[in-house]
């Protein structure tokens, strides 16, 4: 049967009679309102709100659209996890260990101190047992979470002086995110978790006396390097901080299915983007930074071995008090276990080697 004479001969209502014509699913359309927790000026971490929403309408066809709002257009920068439990919003954008005050296990889903680096994270996310253990964890707040995001490793922040020692971290007030400052504070600093738009002004005017925020890209649109010239490596806290779509449980039950695969796909296309971008913009961000006056340290190993020791320990706490936490966290710490194993006789060699080669 020749299908273009079926069609001209027999019209749509033929061609419906053959079987010949595709499924038609006509599908309403769906309006949500995106909050984010980090400031528009980032077209990193803001963007990937974008990137998520733009493939979404891509996918759909233009009928599900979701608007993207930055701090204080809807809700506060650490007021997304509310609003999206309560419906306020429909979805949001934002790294959970934000909302470790409400309960530690949050921080998992995001970066711990020596914790897994971006890799390592997606890998435990998607086939390991990180999706469905830290939704179990969201269910009883009406969200469900989607991986959108990662930075990769960050740098250990801006100081107004050269960290040389343990002793030298003792009464240091320094801005970090979410659980980190439960250590920092274990090893003699002082801990603000201040959100990003307000980090500049604390620094300029001796609030703090030093801070973090993600990595060379982003700390020189934010300018610290203006205020604070000593830029510390590594981040130890953050060694591959993955950031989360949530989504109110209510508001995706009643999306189509179709829509339901297209947010899932868009938020995972983000997800993939976002480190993309941070991977290429780092290294030439970098030299500008240091072309400007920025001093590179390293931080000193009994800071490291300090930092590690109390991290341990406080994990072991949260273990003992805390039963959400002990459930996510022991097959968290297991996967991470094995993965250094491996990554120990593959990546770390590798990079190790093409890092020490004049290329």
């Amino acid at each position: 049967m020749d299908r273009r004479s079926v069609i001209k001969n027999a019209g749509i209502a033929g061609v419906l009679a053959t079987g010949l014509a595709p499924a038609v699913h006509a599908q309403a359309n769906v309006r949500w309102r995106l909050t984010s927790s980090f400031p528009k000026s980032l077209d990193t971490l803001y963007g990937v709100s974008e990137v998520f929403a733009k493939k979404v309408s891509e996918m759909s066809g233009g009928k599900c659209q979701i608007t993207t709002h930055g701090p204080g257009e809807l809700v506060p920068a650490f007021g997304t996890v509310d609003a999206t439990k309560a419906g306020t919003v429909e979805c949001s954008h934002t790294a959970p260990y934000y909302y470790f005050g409400k309960d530690p296990t949050f921080a998992i889903g995001c970066a711990i101190p020596f914790g897994l680096n971006s890799r390592q994270m997606t890998a435990w996310m998607y086939d390991g047992n990180g999706l469905k253990l830290t939704r179990e964890f969201y269910a009883g707040m009406d969200i469900i979470n989607f991986p959108c995001g990662n930075t990769g490793a960050q740098m250990g922040g801006w100081w107004r002086k050269e960290i040389k020692s343990l002793a030298d971290i003792k009464g240091q007030k320094f801005r970090t995110g979410g659980f980190s400052g439960k250590v920092l504070e274990r090893i003699g600093g002082i801990a603000a978790n201040i959100p990003g738009g307000e980090i500049y002004q604390a620094l300029e005017k001796g609030t703090i006396d030093a801070a973090e925020w993600v990595g060379p890209y982003d700390d020189e649109k934010l300018g610290f390097y203006k205020v604070a010239s000593y830029y510390a490596y590594p981040g130890f806290w953050e060694g591959g901080p993955q950031l989360d779509l949530h989504v109110n449980t209510k508001a995706f039950a009643a999306l189509p299915k179709e829509y339901q695969a297209i947010i899932e796909a868009a938020a995972a296309f983000a997800h993939t983007n976002m480190q993309a971008q941070y991977d290429v913009r780092n290294a030439a961000a970098l030299k500008r930074l240091v072309a400007n006056g920025a001093k590179l340290f390293r931080f000193p190993k009994d800071v490291m071995d300090a930092a590690f020791k109390e991290a341990m320990a406080l994990y072991s706490e949260l273990s003992a008090s805390n039963p959400a936490w002990k459930k996510i966290y022991e097959d968290y710490a297991n996967y991470r276990r094995d993965a250094n194993l491996w990554f120990r006789f593959t990546e770390a060699t590798f990079d190790n080697y093409m890092q020490s080669v004049k290329l």
